[in-house]
């Protein structure tokens, strides 16, 4: 009786759940505005300024984030040293 019913219950579990939606980060853009809801909030990265971004935030539950998967983004330069002729 036990394996059936666990069965059952593992078949309704599995068959009533719902995918995951995916966030999207596009990388073409720095700037990505994060929507807040009762229903679920979403972000999205198609702003190029934060002036920009802002503008489209203001009155909203949304706050204004950098992308972290910015193509253009440049990572701090590394000090080069030289090594000295003897």
């Amino acid at each position: 009786m036990r394996i059936p019913a666990l069965a059952t219950l593992t078949i309704a579990a599995v068959l009533t759940a719902t995918p995951a939606l995916a966030q999207t980060y596009d990388p073409k853009y720095p700037v990505c505005l994060q929507t807040y809801g009762i229903s679920g909030g979403y972000i999205d990265c198609s702003y190029g300024s934060l002036a920009q971004c802002s503008a489209t935030a203001s009155g909203r539950a949304a706050q204004c984030i950098t992308n972290p998967f910015f193509a253009g983004a440049q990572r701090p330069v590394e000090p080069r040293y030289r090594r000295g002729v003897h």
